[in-house]
């Protein structure tokens, strides 16, 4: 999983005649930029942001050099710091987090420092995205991947437009990957519950076994658009032709089934045992946790204002229960059910809720009359899975869970629970609690929350 650091052979610069090749050698280099403290705006999410990324690219083999705060000067300095690090063959990769302007029909990045009054300003302060990435080919990168988490409304903009133009298209070399967190021309509003869901998706599908680095980067988009039910789209740009994986190589199939005698067999690892391990799960917010929440606090305000705002409420409870207020989600997708009984998402919400706090019939009744208005509904099948592990009725548990993951094999809550109620049921599961922690090392404790754990008794 974790690749060596050596470079590539360098007939693999001919990429735009050559075949599909392998980088899985190369020399990966990375550059994190999380730029949080403008003069006018602190925004505390983003060194969480660039820390995670970090820290999962770094797992992933690259190495990687994180800044912060950056002003032109020093953005200058780190950017010319990191073209010099680029070998011939290498991999290079940059993330930005904050702010960034389309100006002349080309992203730019912005420093803290940026003084952006007039269009001309952008230029003049801000950093070419097409430049950068340019400057990447130029020096010998084989492939170059840009990770634009800058999809946003942001104060300079509204100086001298009256519209925010959000980013346009780059224009990138041969074997790129570029991603944005919203689409060409559109932004990303932060008041939104999907705040902060960009990198999580992101951070996710980096982490999946056995998948390109192109499907990962595909995998996150589809995973904001289906989150925010298609109010987020990220935009991908790929002209891959060098096979890439942020997690590993990608499994090839085998030749033919006798393979190669002259090779030993190799040795088949002994099964793994259970393994009994029961996380402390994290505690409930306080009130006061839940007072100081931005995005709580807007919906709040929307909904005062407007007591018909279904869709808020929707958000309101989903935020609820991901922070395990579960009280307050219950109260508002209660709301919601009685305006829209037919609405088979929210269903499904208070579905995961009543099953999170022991309503085990009540959970079981909202799921299965979600599961009739919308049968696919993998979310649902996830939801009914875990609510029959907690009542003991293993094989409905797996048969949910597999149905689940037919529809969204991404799925590490599915995969954790199919592995959890197999070896409920006298089977071993094993690679499903392997898989679903190589995709969200967290799982476990997300599941503890649910009085669900590894051990069993």
């Amino acid at each position: 999983m974790r690749a060596a650091m050596i470079s590539l052979l360098t007939g693999l610069l001919a990429l735009s005649t050559a075949p599909a090749s392998h980088a899985a050698d190369a020399a990966k280099l990375a550059l994190v930029i999380g730029n949080a403290r403008y003069p006018e705006f602190v925004l505390n999410d983003v060194a969480n942001d660039a820390q995670d990324v970090t820290e999962e690219l770094k797992r992933d083999g690259f190495v990687v050099d994180r800044q912060s705060n950056l002003t032109a000067d020093a953005m200058r300095q780190v950017l010319d710091r990191f073209y010099a690090r680029i070998e011939r063959g290498a991999v290079a990769l940059i993330f930005f987090d904050r702010f960034a302007i389309q100006s002349n029909r080309q992203t730019y990045l912005l420093p803290v420092d940026a003084q952006i009054w007039t269009e001309p300003d952008v230029a003049r302060d801000g950093f070419s995205l097409d430049s950068i990435l340019a400057e990447m080919n130029t020096r010998g990168a084989a492939i170059k991947i840009a990770l634009i988490d800058a999809s946003r409304r942001n104060p300079f903009e509204r100086r001298f437009r009256r519209y925010s133009a959000g980013l346009a298209p780059a224009i990138a070399p041969s074997n790129s990957l570029v991603l944005y967190s919203a689409a060409l021309g559109a932004v990303a509003a932060s008041s939104k519950t999907e705040h902060g869901l960009f990198v999580a998706e992101l951070l996710r599908e980096m982490r999946a076994p056995n998948i390109s680095a192109e499907q990962a980067l595909t995998n996150t988009k589809n995973g904001v658009v289906a989150a925010t039910k298609r109010e987020q789209v990220p935009w991908l740009s790929s002209s891959l032709t060098t096979e890439f994986s942020f997690a590993g190589s990608v499994t090839q199939p085998p030749d033919n089934k006798i393979g190669d005698p002259t090779k030993p067999e190799p040795q088949k690892p002994e099964p793994q045992k259970p393994v009994c391990e029961a996380p402390q799960a994290e505690p409930p917010p306080s009130a006061d946790d839940l007072a100081r929440d931005p995005v709580i606090a807007d919906l709040s305000r929307k909904i005062a204002a407007n007591a018909n705002d279904v869709a808020s409420r929707y958000k309101r409870g989903q935020v609820y229960a991901i922070k395990r207020a579960y009280a307050l989600a219950m109260q508002d997708f209660d709301v919601v059910i009685r305006r829209n009984p037919g609405d088979g998402e929210a269903l499904n919400n208070r579905c995961w809720t009543r099953a999170a706090t022991g309503d085990l019939q009540g959970a079981l009744a909202d799921c299965n009359l979600a599961l009739q208005i919308d049968p696919g509904l993998s979310d649902a099948l996830d939801s009914r899975g875990l609510v029959n592990l907690k009542l003991g009725r293993t094989a409905e548990a797996i048969k949910d869970y597999t149905d689940a993951i037919q529809r969204n094999p991404r799925s590490s809550s599915s995969l954790f629970g199919r592995g959890i109620a197999t070896r409920k049921s006298g089977g071993d599961g094993a690679t499903d609690i392997t898989q679903a922690k190589s995709m969200n090392p967290d799982i476990a404790k997300e599941f503890a929350g649910y009085g669900v754990w590894e051990c069993v008794p």
